[in-house]
C-alpha cells in the first residue's frame, strides 16, 4: 500500500491498503461530482431568480418592517401603552406617564409603579426637580426622555392617551459619571464639556436633561455656575427636566420666569419616598431624616446641624413655605378664571335671550298691529256705506269728519306696522334688493320715502298701478323700491296662531330646480314662517350642483340679524347637499 504518516517515535506507520486505493478514488469522484451537481443546480435557481431579485428585495423589507410592528405591538401590550395626542411644536403634557423598564420590571414582582403628571408648554419650559436622595428623582427625569424617545420612533408609550406630547429636533442628556482616564476629566470636568456642548448647540427645539446639576465640585462655586448655565440654556428657550440639591438653583427657579421648581413627595412620618411628582413646590433634601433612619450616632448628627447652622435650614424652609402659597395663590386665580368664564358664558347666554326676547316681543306687537289694520281694512267698506248714508242724508259736514277720522287712524296704523317691519327685517335688504333687478307685475313694492308696504298689479309704461290695504292707486315706477314678500296678516288671536303655525309648519324645504330667484323669495318666505312658528331647526334641500345655490341660500340666511347656527348633515343625511338651519 500506500505510506501516508508515521508516528512521532517512527514505530507505528499509517498505510493504505492497494485494495482501497481505487475505492478512495472513486468516492473522491463521487464527492467532487456531489459537489459539482450543487453547484449546478445553485447556478440554475440563481438564473431562475435572478429577474425577481427587486421582489424578493422589496419581501424582505416588507417582512422587516411587518416584524418591527409586531415587535412594537407586542412591547405596547407590556406596557399597557397608548398612543397620545401629538402636536408639531415642542410640547410636553404627560398624563399617568411611567417609566417603562422601571413598570416591566416591577409588574414581574406584581409590585406599583407610580405614575407622574407633567406639563410642560408655553412659557413655562423647564423643571427644576428636587428632593431626598432615593425619592425618584432620575427615575422621572430619564422616565420623561424615554417616552419621548419612544414616541418619535413610532412607539406607543406608558401614558394616558389625554397625555399631549409635541416633537423635539434635539435631545441632550448628561447623566451619570462619565469621568475618564484616557481623556484625563474628572466627574466635574465631563459635566462642564457636555455643558459646552449644550450651549453650543441647543435651541428652542431641543429637550435638555441634567442629572444631579452642578454637583462634582464645591457646592457654592458649584451653585453658582449651575446656575450660570441654566439661565443661559433658558434664555435659548430649551425645554427640559433638571434634577438638582442646590438651594440657590430653587430661589432662581422661583424668581424665573419659565423656570418651575418641582419635588418628589417625602414622608416625613415613615421617612420614606412616595416616589410622587409635585410639580410647584421645591422640595428638601431630608438628609437629616435619612441619616437618622439609617442610624448614623445621634453625636454625629448633632455636630452636622451645629455646623450647618440655621440659616441654611431656614431659607430652605422658607423657599418651601413660599413656593407653597404661590401655588395656592395660582391655583385660587386658575379658580377665579374659571368663575369669570362661566360668567361671561351666563352673561352672554342672557344676552342673547334678551335680544329673543325683544325679537318675539316686536313679533307679537307687528301681529297685534297688522291684525288691526287688516280689521280696519276689512271695516272701511261698512265705514264708506255709513258715509254714503250720511251724504244721502245732506249732512256733508259730517261725511266729511268722519272720513278724516277714520283716514287719520288707518294712516297712523299703517305706519306703526311699517315701522315695526323696518325694525324687524329690512334695515340692509332694501338698498340690495332695489339693486337687482327691474321692477315686475306682482312684486311687492313700497314707496322710497317710506310708508306701507303694496304689490304691483299692472304696469303702464313710467307708472304703476298698485293695490295697498285694499286701496288702488297709480304711482310713477321711480319713486317705488322693491320690498320682500309682507308677512301673512292673522285673523285670529295670536296664540291660536302660533299653535296652528306649529302644528301645519313643514320644517323642510326643498329649492332643487327652481329659478334662483324664486328659490331666494321661497327661502325667505321659508325662513320667515320658521320664525313665527317658533320652530327649532328646519332643512333646506338645495343640491350639491356647482354649490351656487347653496352659496345663495348661505348669503340669505346671513341676511338675518339672528344668532343661526348653520351647518350641512351627515353624508347620509345629504351632505353638502342640504343646509342645517337652528334657531
Amino acid at each position: 500500500g500506500i505510506i501516508h504518516d508515521e508516528s512521532s517515535t517512527g514505530k507505528t506507520a499509517f498505510i493504505e491498503p492497494e485494495r482501497v486505493i481505487d475505492i478512495n478514488n472513486d468516492i473522491f469522484d463521487l464527492q467532487q461530482e456531489e459537489k459539482r451537481e450543487i453547484y449546478r443546480i445553485l447556478r440554475e435557481l440563481s438564473a431562475t431568480l435572478r429577474p425577481y431579485v427587486q421582489y424578493l428585495r422589496l419581501y424582505r423589507d416588507i417582512i422587516v418592517i411587518f416584524d418591527v410592528i409586531q415587535a412594537k405591538a407586542r412591547l405596547a401590550r407590556r406596557l399597557d401603552a397608548d398612543r397620545p395626542k401629538l402636536k408639531p411644536e415642542p410640547h410636553l403634557g404627560i398624563r399617568q406617564g411611567r417609566h417603562p423598564l422601571l413598570y416591566l420590571k416591577n409588574r414581574k414582582i406584581a409590585r406599583p409603579t407610580v405614575p407622574f403628571d407633567l406639563t410642560l408648554f408655553g412659557a413655562n419650559r423647564v423643571l427644576v426637580l428636587s428632593g431626598p436622595n432615593a425619592g425618584g428623582k432620575s427615575v422621572t427625569m430619564k422616565a420623561v426622555g424615554l417616552l419621548q424617545l419612544m414616541l418619535q420612533s413610532g412607539l406607543l408609550v406608558p401614558a394616558q392617551p389625554e397625555s399631549e406630547f409635541g416633537i423635539f429636533e434635539s435631545f441632550f442628556a448628561d447623566i451619570g459619571d462619565q469621568q475618564s482616564l484616557e481623556d484625563d476629566l474628572s466627574t466635574y470636568s465631563s459635566r462642564l464639556e457636555n455643558a459646552k456642548l449644550f450651549l453650543q448647540l441647543a435651541d428652542g427645539k431641543a429637550l435638555v436633561l441634567l442629572d444631579e446639576f452642578g454637583s462634582g465640585t464645591d457646592p457654592k462655586t458649584g451653585g453658582a455656575i449651575a446656575e450660570a448655565i441654566l439661565s443661559d440654556l433658558h434664555r435659548k428657550g430649551i425645554y427640559g427636566v433638571i434634577t438638582t440639591h442646590y438651594s440657590n438653583l430653587k430661589i432662581f427657579a422661583y424668581k424665573t420666569k419659565g423656570i418651575v421648581n418641582g419635588s418628589m413627595h417625602f414622608d416625613k412620618d415613615t421617612l420614606s419616598p412616595t416616589y410622587e411628582l409635585q410639580v410647584g413646590r421645591p422640595g428638601s433634601s431630608y438628609a437629616f431624616e435619612i441619616a437618622t433612619k439609617s442610624g448614623l450616632p445621634g453625636r454625629v448628627l448633632k455636630y452636622a446641624k451645629e455646623r450647618i447652622g440655621k440659616n441654611e435650614r431656614a431659607v430652605d424652609q422658607l423657599l418651601v413655605d413660599l413656593q407653597r402659597e404661590k401655588q395656592e395663590v395660582e391655583e385660587q386665580l386658575a379658580q377665579l378664571q374659571a368663575k369669570q368664564s362661566t360668567l361671561d358664558h351666563l352673561t352672554k347666554t342672557y344676552e342673547q335671550l334678551h335680544k329673543d326676547m325683544e325679537f318675539r316681543r316686536k313679533r307679537l306687537k307687528l301681529e297685534i298691529k297688522e291684525q288691526a289694520l287688516t280689521e280696519t281694512a276689512q271695516q272701511n267698506k261698512e265705514m264708506e256705506r255709513v258715509i254714503r248714508e250720511i251724504k244721502e242724508k245732506q249732512n256733508i259736514e259730517q261725511a266729511k269728519a268722519l272720513a278724516a277720522k277714520v283716514r287719520e287712524e288707518r294712516n297712523e296704523l299703517a305706519t306703526q306696522v311699517t315701522d315695526l317691519r323696518e325694525n324687524i327685517y329690512y334695515q340692509d335688504d332694501q338698498k340690495k334688493k332695489s339693486a337687482e333687478r327691474e321692477i315686475r307685475e306682482g312684486d311687492f313694492v313700497k314707496m322710497r320715502t317710506g310708508g306701507a308696504t303694496g304689490q304691483v298689479e299692472s304696469l303702464d309704461k313710467n307708472r304703476a298701478i298698485l293695490t295697498m290695504g285694499g286701496m288702488r292707486m297709480t304711482v310713477k315706477v321711480r319713486d317705488l323700491q322693491l320690498a320682500n314678500t309682507p308677512l301673512e296678516i292673522q285673523t285670529t288671536k295670536s296664540v291660536h296662531s302660533d299653535i296652528d303655525r306649529v302644528a301645519t309648519f313643514d320644517t323642510k324645504l326643498d329649492i332643487r330646480g327652481m329659478r334662483f330667484e324664486e328659490a331666494m323669495q321661497v327661502v325667505e318666505t321659508f325662513i320667515d314662517q320658521a320664525i313665527l312658528a317658533d320652530a327649532g331647526k328646519v332643512q333646506i334641500v338645495h343640491g350639491k350642483g356647482s354649490g351656487a345655490l347653496r352659496k345663495a341660500v348661505h348669503k340669505k340666511l346671513r341676511e338675518y340679524r339672528l344668532d343661526l347656527n348653520i351647518y350641512h348633515p351627515e353624508r347620509q343625511g345629504g351632505g353638502e347637499g342640504a343646509t342645517i338651519v337652528e334657531f
